[in-house]
C-alpha cells in the first residue's frame, strides 16, 4: 500500500523565518524550531512514497490522533502540496526538527511504537528535547562520564525560547534516566525527588500547551 502523508492544520500560522536544521538529535537551532508552515514557499519539492503494512499505518494514525485530539494540528493524505512529511522505513525512529521544505523524511523503524512516533512528529512540528532547554541545569544533572562516546551531542543545551513555560519532567520530549548510557548507570539525574522522566505514553499538559502556543491554537 502506498501512502503520501502531509502535515496541515486548521489555524492559519504567520510567517516564521526558516533556520538551518540538522538531525533532531544534533540541531542547534532555535527552541522551539521553525513551525511547519505552508506559507513558506519551497521550490525543491519531490513526490515520494511511503509503503508499509496496515499495522504500521495504524500506529501512524494513532500518533496523529494523540496530537490532533489535543491541539489544532491536523494531518491528511498528500495530494500535490509542496511541503510534506514522508514516512520512511528504517531502523529506530528519527526526525529533523521543524520545517525542512519539500519532502521531509521521518524514519520509522519496527521498534517505533505510538509514543516514540509521537515524539518524532513533535520534532517535525518544531520541538527540541526538553532536557536540552537553556535552563535545564536547574532541574537535571547530566552524568557526562556515563554517556556513550560520540553521543554527548544529544545532551548539549540548545539556545532559544522556552515560551515562558516551566520545565516539564513529564514531557514526551524528555529523555529517560538511562538514555545513551555506556555502563548501565544514569545519564540524567533529576534534581526533584519522586519524578519520572522519559515517558512515551502521553502528551503532558505542558506538551499540549507548548504545541498550542507554537501553532497559535489559543
Amino acid at each position: 500500500m502506498v501512502w503520501f502523508l502531509i502535515l496541515i492544520w486548521f489555524v492559519q500560522v504567520g510567517s516564521v523565518p526558516i533556520a538551518n536544521f540538522t538531525n533532531a538529535t544534533t540541531s542547534n537551532s532555535a527552541f522551539p524550531a521553525t513551525v511547519y508552515n505552508s506559507t513558506n514557499p519551497i521550490n525543491n519539492s519531490t513526490n515520494v512514497t511511503f509503503t508499509d503494512t496496515v499495522d504500521r499505518k495504524r500506529t501512524i494514525l494513532a500518533a496523529f490522533k494523540l496530537i490532533s485530539d489535543q491541539t489544532c494540528i491536523r494531518f491528511h493524505e498528500y495530494t500535490n502540496e509542496i511541503n510534506y512529511i514522508e514516512f520512511i522505513s528504517g531502523t529506530g525512529c528519527a526526525s529533523y526538527v521543524g520545517l525542512q521544505g519539500g519532502a521531509q523524511p521521518l524514519y520509522f523503524g519496527r521498534a517505533c511504537n505510538v509514543g516514540n512516533l509521537c515524539h518524532e512528529l513533535m520534532h517535525a512540528l518544531g520541538l527540541h528535547h526538553e532536557h536540552t532547554r537553556p535552563d535545564r541545569d536547574q532541574y537535571v544533572t547530566i552524568q557526562w562520564d556515563n554517556v556513550v562516546p560520540g553521543k554527548a551531542k544529544n545532551f548539549v543545551v540548545k539556545k532559544g525560547d522556552t515560551q515562558d513555560l516551566p520545565y516539564d519532567y513529564d514531557s514526551i520530549m524528555h529523555y529517560g534516566t538511562y538514555y545513551f548510557s555506556s555502563n548501565r548507570n544514569p545519564t540524567i539525574g533529576s534534581k526533584k525527588s519522586g519524578v519520572q522522566i522519559g515517558q512515551r505514553n502521553h502528551l503532558s499538559p505542558l506538551d499540549i500547551t507548548r504545541l498550542n502556543k507554537l501553532y497559535q491554537c489559543e
